[in-house]
C-alpha cells in the first residue's frame, strides 16, 4: 500500500584527494557529507557511498564507515577495512559502503563518510577519480 516508493534523492560529490593520520574515525570530506530531514519517522534511509582509497605504506589498514550525525552505522572497526600487507609499495583499492537507516525522525539528518587508519596515512580519492555520497529516502 504505497511502501517502498523513492520519497526523495540527494547526493555530494568530492574530487579532491583527501587523506588522514587519525586513528580515530574522523570526516573523511566535509563536501562528502549529505543532509536530509525524512518527510516521516516511519521512512527508512538507504546510504551509498563510493570511492577510490588508498594506503602509503606497507603493513597499513584503513576502515571506513558511515556516520548519521554522531552515530556510527558500522562498528567500532567500521563497514569496510582496506590492507596492504607485504606488497612493498603503496596500494588504492575501490570502496563502496550501503546502509539501510531506520533513524525513526523527522528532523535534518546528516550523512557523511569517515575514516580512520591503524598507522601511517590514509587517503581517498586516490589515483583518478570522484567519490560520492547519495542517500534516498524509502517511505513506509
Amino acid at each position: 500500500a504505497g511502501g517502498g516508493k523513492i520519497g526523495q534523492v540527494l547526493s555530494a560529490t568530492d574530487e579532491t584527494l583527501r587523506s588522514t593520520t587519525s586513528t580515530s574515525f574522523v570526516t573523511a570530506s566535509n563536501t562528502l557529507s549529505v543532509d536530509i530531514t525524512p518527510a516521516a519517522t516511519s521512512s527508512k534511509i538507504f546510504i551509498t557511498a563510493d570511492f577510490a582509497s588508498g594506503l602509503s605504506t606497507d603493513d597499513q589498514a584503513a576502515m571506513f564507515t558511515i556516520y548519521r550525525d554522531s552515530t556510527n552505522l558500522g562498528n567500532a572497526e567500521g563497514m569496510v577495512r582496506q590492507a596492504a600487507y607485504n606488497v612493498g609499495w603503496d596500494v588504492y583499492f575501490p570502496i563502496g559502503m550501503n546502509y539501510l537507516d531506520s533513524p525513526s525522525s523527522t528532523s535534518q539528518l546528516t550523512y557523511q563518510v569517515r575514516m580512520k587508519v591503524n598507522t601511517g596515512t590514509s587517503y581517498i580519492n586516490y589515483g583518478a577519480g570522484k567519490c560520492s555520497i547519495t542517500v534516498m529516502e524509502v517511505l513506509a
